[in-house]
């Protein structure tokens, strides 16, 4: 078994601790060990000393070694040189250049190392291996229970896929029994670093095994009363995520601005404006992985913006790529359709969203537009969708918009079905568009056979399933 297949065995043992359901444990005498005293390892080093821990740093630079002693701070960082002169002077704290001394004389290490770019672009693990190695060669000598915590940088995968077999090949001991494995991003600011480690925003731990959870979660629950746990993978990715979204976040606001100069309006009353909204604006909402957006107001103002940009010649390649990726979406949904060629087809959910008649872009449409044209058979039901004078005047909005799919629209009313039962007993191949409990109960109760097509995510644990298929999941 694979290191990545071991910890898709542990996921659902780890999905237990999510928002601080993890077992008591006692923090009392712990001592730490901080591998690196770069950025981030001089911080944690200096901060879990200010809360009591007995704290070894290493680090092959002597000069770094030598400031931490001195209660100096190896990075100008507001505060910590005075938590390092404080915590030295309690005993607290002490470094070298000995990494295996440090791992030696504690019960739980940080690896804190560089993964540099190489040239290529790629990450180097140059560094993270031989800190590995060196935990290894030390675990070998020690008896009991030790906790590796990964806060370098890495992609989804490093972890478990380098630093474990090298820890176990290295201490000749496994994972889980020997020793426990965590990775534990950071998400400090540089300047407030230290208040960011006393209020974080979130606190994200993804552990090998349940001991290994508990350790670290008792060294941040003097910190976070609101610990998410996770799989190391996740954990690794949430680090990557956070930071392309605020690259998108400012990539967005730059375009905002140079858009609203060229049309002579002041870009920062426009997003003072933008950010007072936290129900959408700022807020989880449309933020989850699923279908492709719809309706009257997405496509059409970011079709709108695009326009006024190139009216005013200016370049907004953000903006440009919204629609594109959506089409993208889209098409991946058509794309696992078609994986089932000759099969009857049966849409849960048509508008372009739940509980509204409004077929105004909707996705659902374009993915039954293209069966239409395959000459694949399906069926559809919508429960806010009734033939009325009403939705035939969005019938008329979508044949003005989009003309490609007035052959489709002509068709509709007969594919219609009055009940969800009847979609289901003539369909193969069941896709989900729309989330409501009612459609998830009938994926439950479908015949056996059946294939499900989720665009939505009806359920939050995947299903164990070979004839279920998620979208983004």
């Amino acid at each position: 078994m694979t290191a990545m297949q071991a910890l898709k065995d542990l996921s659902a043992q780890t999905d237990k601790y999510q928002h601080s359901e993890y077992p008591e444990m006692t923090v009392d005498r712990l001592s730490i060990s901080v591998i690196g005293l770069g950025y981030v390892g001089v911080v944690t080093l200096g901060c879990l000393a200010n809360l009591g821990f007995r704290m070894h740093g290493a680090d092959i630079i002597e000069k770094k070694s030598n400031a931490v002693n001195a209660g100096r701070s190896t990075i100008d960082e507001e505060g910590l040189g005075d938590l390092l002169r404080d915590s030295v002077a309690r005993g607290l704290v002490q470094a070298s250049t000995d990494v295996k001394d440090a791992i030696r004389a504690t019960d739980m290490t940080f690896l804190c190392v560089g993964t540099p770019e190489s040239e290529d672009g790629a990450d180097n693990f140059d560094t993270i291996r031989d800190a590995s190695r060196a935990v290894g060669e030390v675990l070998a000598e020690k008896d009991g229970y030790h906790v590796v915590v990964v806060r370098s940088s890495a992609p989804p995968g490093t972890t478990m896929n380098v630093v474990v077999p090298i820890l176990e090949e290295a201490s000749g001991k496994s994972l889980n029994t020997g020793f426990g494995v965590c990775f534990n991003p950071q998400f400090f600011r540089e300047g407030v670093a230290v208040a960011d480690f006393y209020a974080p925003s979130k606190t994200v731990i993804g552990a090998s095994d349940h001991r290994a959870a508990a350790m670290l979660a008792s060294v941040y629950r003097l910190v976070d009363d609101r610990i998410l746990m996770c799989n190391i993978t996740a954990a690794e990715m949430v680090k990557y995520i956070d930071n392309v979204w605020h690259a998108t976040k400012v990539t967005f606001s730059n375009e905002v601005g140079r858009l609203c100069k060229a049309v002579e309006i002041d870009s920062h009353e426009v997003m003072n404006i933008f950010v007072q909204d936290q129900k959408l604006n700022l807020s989880p909402y449309y933020l989850k992985p699923g279908f492709a957006f719809g309706g009257s107001c997405l496509p059409q103002e970011v079709r709108a913006i695009e326009d006024l940009a190139k009216n005013f010649q200016i370049q907004t390649p953000l903006f440009q790529s919204i629609l594109k990726s959506n089409a993208m979406q889209i098409e991946e949904g058509l794309r696992m359709i078609r994986k089932f060629p000759g099969k009857r087809i049966g849409f849960l959910g048509v508008a372009f969203k739940c509980d509204s008649d409004d077929l105004r872009d909707s996705p659902a449409l374009e993915l039954m537009a293209a069966l239409l044209n395959d000459g694949t058979g399906f069926s559809a039901f919508d429960p806010s969708l009734r033939i009325s004078e009403v939705s035939r005047g969005h019938f008329e909005d979508v044949r003005r918009s989009r003309p490609k799919l007035n052959e489709l629209l002509d068709y509709l009313p007969k594919l219609l079905r009055p009940n969800l039962e009847e979609v289901i007993a003539e369909s193969d191949v069941l896709v989900i568009s729309h989330n409501k409990d009612y459609y998830r109960q009938a994926v439950l109760r479908r015949p056996k056979g059946t294939h499900v097509i989720d665009l939505v995510r009806l359920f939050k644990d995947v299903p164990d399933d070979p004839t279920y298929h998620g979208i983004s999941w």
